[in-house]
């Protein structure tokens, strides 16, 4: 991996080189391999796993059967808007991501 010592000057011909290069993987690597936004169901399941949480204590934690949330995680069904705010809320997910937006 290339480095400059700290106090490189931003306009040394290294210092330009370094972020020209940087530019150009970050470019490439938006075009061939970008990563899109998570699914909610991504993010229920990262969520679930970060807080140690099963399916059925998922459920009780937001107050739905664990019937219902088998169908969110398999794509089913989505949440109503007042299970979509318990989802945001209790797991801490962003509101647009609830959202679809």
């Amino acid at each position: 991996m290339l480095s400059l010592p700290e106090d490189t000057p931003s306009d040394s011909p290294e210092m330009i080189e370094l972020e020209l290069l940087g530019n150009l993987v970050a470019d490439y690597e938006e075009v061939h391999y970008a990563i899109g936004e998570p699914s909610l169901v991504d993010v229920i399941k990262l969520r679930m796993y970060e807080m140690g949480l099963t399916q059925a204590a998922l459920a009780k934690l937001i107050g739905v059967s664990p019937s219902r949330i088998c169908d969110y995680l398999n794509g089913k069904s989505e949440p109503t808007m007042k299970i979509g705010r318990e989802i945001s809320r209790k797991l801490n997910i962003n509101p647009a991501i609830v959202l679809g937006i």
